[in-house]
């Protein structure tokens, strides 16, 4: 019997030898054919191409089909080498690649410092991509951050550097390279910044430019002084580290104030519609895999959803500072918009801040991540609310609770008994909200904003997500995608600039799917809650947000300033819609702290919203919502008689509405009732609303 068992033990763990072995060369045979296809993919790729000085123009049109602008960038105005000063390569190198001159594209050394400095931080703080590397990026691949387009950027560099020297290479670089404020290459950098030809930088300027290369937007000395002088000097700390100057130019040059223009060239940064552009741009990119030089450079014809006459309607209302709040002396209120068409995802216009445009700087409109606060009750509670059974005359307690330490209030602490989820909705009522999502369940809530296109995280599970306290924020343009659902019958279209991409020739590069839609909730839900939402602006918070002759509806949101006792808001929203167009604002400063803060009403975002809408619609035809019966919209002159009659009669409703619940009704709200304790474990949010 030993033997025997022996024997099949002795099968078993060949039969496992062969299934790791067999397991361990499939991965082999795997990883070798994914390296034998990007070497042939980079062998294919013509890097002569970094030799062409004179790149054909890209041109946009809009949806109309009529050009609206050409992309041809000033980086074809190339230098030579000669013309390059000594100390500008010297620290160009010093900050960006200190080994430049000793390895062949990549950097094992650079690589292993990084990763290092990376683990022992916990995040990634330093980045290993030699200025081979980066030249390869940017001329031949997407900004993606993949290890697919890693792997194509370290081979690309190495067949880079086998056919052309260093000098060639850091020459290409530096006319490649952006430095913020439209200036693309170093000769446009030393005409914005400095007003003088390459050859006659000074140490100090040559340090600046080195030092913005890392970000161009945020390092600008015309918009971040501070900042700007305090990364040349670490390029100059750097410099002295490596030899390239001594203890007594270091100080000398430190101690130098920024030598920069007044004020840069009015030609420097001429583009019609640069937030749109720049939308467009990262859309070509993320969704497209095109690199921003093959979209600047390519020759390329793009057709996008740009509707012209929107844009410039949009732009010339944030170029007005009356339409904003009053902001600090130091510090803009900022703020970034986006109109989108909820028929078929089209972005109409897109602002992304208020003062300058300059090209390719933080875009508000797309890449800000702030709470939605209010905004976020018709996503994450009402909709499922209303998917379970509940009905805008349902009742709810407006009253103060404690979910195990999460104590949600009103605006201004005050409470108001038993309203409706109606009531509830266009006020802005947070206890009902939070109260509502706890009996629902904080999965429900979560599975509704998900199905709306957000993107939640774990530490999102709590019911602070009623109030839109989440832990990473969303941009206008997520929320302006989110709102569309309930514009378009509850069907979301995931929204885009570029329709179609072609050659010069003709050939169709790439072109957005028409067909692709998502359904979220059903067409009767999407009506429920626009006609609620339309109260929201005939009779609620979002009163300032109403456009004469047309029908609205929207929500306002403000997310609480701590330490101002209630007067004070991070964030002010409003996100709002017609039938055919979908508008949401942001407002609020870059930096919130102690002494910048918005000290006005939610109704700030509401009335720029106003003023958006009402110039962008103006020669579109007027359309209505679908009528809703059976909800009872508020009496703008009721009376204590009416209130007590109303309150009667809902008390009426409601006992029917007891007596005609269905098997399937009882059965949720059995459900809830299980989910509760649980929900009020999890109940810690993290946001409180004024509204």
């Amino acid at each position: 019997m030993k033997s025997f068992n022996h024997q099949n033990n002795k099968k078993r763990k060949a039969a496992w030898k062969k299934i790791i072995v067999t397991v361990m060369l499939g991965a082999v045979l795997l990883a070798i054919a994914c390296i034998v296809s990007f070497n042939v993919l980079v062998g294919r790729q013509n890097v002569s191409l970094l030799e062409q000085p004179l790149p054909a123009a890209t041109i946009v049109y809009d949806q109309n089909m009529e050009e609206v602008l050409r992309l041809s960038p000033s980086k074809s105005e190339a230098v030579s080498y000669d013309s390059l000063p000594e100390q500008l390569i010297e620290a160009v190198v010093a900050v960006e690649d200190k080994r430049f001159f000793e390895h062949s594209g990549t950097d094992l050394q650079g690589i292993g410092r990084a990763l290092m400095t990376n683990l022992s931080s916990g995040k990634t703080v330093q980045g290993a991509s030699t200025i081979t590397q980066q030249l390869a990026k940017n001329v031949f691949l997407s900004q993606e951050r993949t290890w697919t387009r890693k792997w194509k950027e370290l081979l690309l560099a190495q067949k880079i550097e086998r056919n052309y020297n260093k000098q060639q290479i850091i020459t290409f670089y530096l006319n490649q390279i952006y430095f913020g404020e439209g200036a693309w290459g170093i000769k446009k950098a030393a005409e914005v910044y400095f007003g003088v030809p390459v050859n006659e930088l000074t140490l100090s300027e040559s340090a600046l430019l080195a030092g913005i290369i890392k970000a161009p937007s945020a390092l600008t000395p015309y918009r971040h002084p501070d900042e700007a002088k305090a990364r040349r000097n670490v390029v100059l700390q750097l410099m002295k580290d490596q030899g390239k100057i001594d203890q007594a130019t270091y100080a000398a040059s430190i101690a130098e104030p920024l030598h920069i223009l007044s004020s840069k060239p009015a030609s420097s940064n001429v583009m019609k519609y640069p937030y749109y552009i720049d939308q467009m741009i990262r859309e070509a990119g993320e969704k497209y895999g095109l690199t921003q030089n093959e979209v600047l450079q390519g020759g390329l014809r793009f057709y996008t959803t740009l509707d012209s006459q929107m844009q410039e309607a949009v732009e010339d209302v944030y170029a007005q500072d009356s339409n904003f709040p009053t902001s600090s002396s130091d510090q803009l209120i900022q703020s970034g918009a986006v109109l989108v068409d909820p028929r078929d995802g089209g972005i109409r216009a897109l602002v992304g801040g208020r003062g300058d445009q300059p090209f390719r700087s933080f875009n508000r409109a797309v890449q800000l991540k702030r709470q939605p606060g209010s905004t976020m009750k018709p996503i994450s509670v009402y909709t499922p609310a209303l998917e379970h059974g509940y009905s805008p005359d349902d009742t709810l307690i407006d009253e103060p609770v404690n979910f195990n330490g999460y104590q949600p209030g009103n605006a201004g602490d005050s409470y108001h008994g038993e309203v409706t989820i109606y009531e509830s909705i266009i006020h802005s009522y947070n206890v009902p909200a939070v109260k509502l999502l706890n009996e629902l369940g904080i999965d429900a809530g979560m599975e509704s904003s998900k199905r709306f296109g957000l993107e939640l995280t774990d530490a999102d599970r709590n019911l602070g997500l009623a109030l839109g306290g989440l832990s990473e924020g969303v941009s206008p343009l997520e929320m302006a995608e989110a709102f569309s659902v309930f514009a378009n019958d509850g069907t979301r279209i995931p929204t885009h600039t570029i329709t179609r991409i072609e050659t010069a020739d003709g050939e169709i590069v790439a072109e957005n799917n028409a067909d692709d839609k998502i359904t979220v909730t059903e067409p009767a839900i999407a009506r429920t809650m626009t006609a609620m939402l339309e109260g929201v602006v005939t009779d609620g918070t979002g009163v300032a947000a109403a456009v004469e002759g047309r029908q609205i509806a929207g929500k306002s949101g403000t997310t609480e300033m701590p330490g101002t006792g209630g007067e004070g808001m991070k964030d002010n929203w409003f996100v709002g819609y017609t039938p055919q167009l979908v508008g949401a604002v942001w407002l609020g400063y870059d930096h919130t702290d102690a002494t910048h803060y918005l000290t006005t009403t939610s109704k700030a975002a509401a009335a720029v919203f106003q003023k958006l809408m009402s110039e962008a619609l103006q020669d579109e035809p007027v359309m209505n919502f679908p009528a809703v019966p059976g909800i009872k919209k508020e009496s703008k002159d009721k009376d204590e008689e009416k209130e007590t009659s109303k309150k009667d009669e809902k008390e009426k409703k409601n006992e029917k509405k007891k007596e005609k619940k269905s098997d399937t009704s009882k059965s949720n709200k059995e459900e809830k009732k299980n989910k509760k304790s649980k929900n009020e474990e999890q109940g810690k949010g993290n946001g409180k609303d004024k509204d």
